[in-house]
């Protein structure tokens, strides 16, 4: 059942994805964040209260480390919104998708062990196809932005180390989703306060609707895919959001990235997936 709720997570994520950049004509990506969180608070809350863990302390015995884990959260989520507002879909999503590749090289550190040469590897066929899918060389390329999209993925990176030492403390999923969306609505509501708001309307709430709500289940199926999976069969599968988002990509906006492009989002994953693996290994 773990690879079914990482597919069903894998879908998830990239809808939230095509909703984000769907609304990004009428809202900015720090109100897009601050949405995304808002909305995600209020169906947590409705998820504990259907699961019977309403009654359940909001405030551990973690709440700075739940806190620290928040605010690289919300800088990998700010970001990568970002990079979707500005990049094809499925390259913003591949981008945030390189978190193995910082991990192969982070956690041996974390360990107290120095990366192995296979790690140094990996990591660098994966920005191989870093540079194929940017293309940094070629005119035309948002350079920049790519390596915003780039940073959310190195974010992402420190997220999970964070989230890995909230499971080591018992901590439950739910109250680590939650105070994610503390921080994020707070983060992106201070943004966006100085940036400026736009009120929701009958035309466009929808949209910030299923943001949250694909958002929050993602986070749910990813978390029940985790608990009940293989680890590595699970993160693997964390992929098929880079499958789902270039096929929504080619379908909704007609994208149509060159050849060399396409080489890069595989070597990329192929990459991560080898990451993933050596993870595992440093971890046992």
């Amino acid at each position: 059942m773990g690879s079914f709720w990482m597919l069903a997570a894998g879908a998830s994520f990239a809808l939230m994805s095509v909703f984000v950049k769907l609304a990004a004509g009428q809202f900015s990506s720090h109100e897009l964040v601050f949405w995304r969180s808002v909305l995600g608070l209020v169906f947590i809350y409705a998820f504990l209260r259907l699961t019977g863990h309403g009654g359940e302390r909001l405030v551990g015995a973690n709440l700075a480390l739940h806190l620290r884990r928040g605010l690289v959260g919300f800088v990998a989520l700010a970001t990568f919104f970002y990079a979707v507002v500005k990049l094809p879909m499925s390259v913003a999503i591949t981008l945030n998708y390189t978190s193995p590749l910082f991990l192969a090289l982070i956690m041996p550190w974390w360990l107290h062990e120095r990366p192995r040469p296979v790690q140094y590897l990996a990591v660098a066929l994966g920005f191989l196809g870093v540079a194929l899918l940017l293309r940094p060389w070629h005119g035309e390329s948002d350079l920049v932005t790519g390596l915003v999209g780039l940073f959310s993925g190195f974010m992402a990176s420190l997220a999970y180390v964070h989230v890995r030492q909230l499971g080591q403390l018992h901590e439950p999923e739910w109250r680590t989703v939650f105070w994610f969306a503390v921080v994020g609505a707070v983060g992106a509501g201070l943004f966006a306060s100085v940036t400026g708001w736009h009120a929701p309307s009958v035309d466009n709430a929808w949209l910030l609707v299923f943001i949250g709500l694909f958002a929050t289940f993602g986070q749910l199926a990813m978390t029940r895919a985790y608990r009940t999976g293989d680890t590595v069969v699970v993160a693997s599968l964390a992929y098929s959001t880079v499958v789902f988002g270039s096929l929504l990509d080619g379908l909704i906006w007609n994208e149509k990235l060159p050849a060399v492009a396409w080489l890069g989002i595989a070597i990329t994953v192929a990459a991560g997936v080898w990451a993933v693996t050596l993870n595992k290994k440093e971890q046992t």
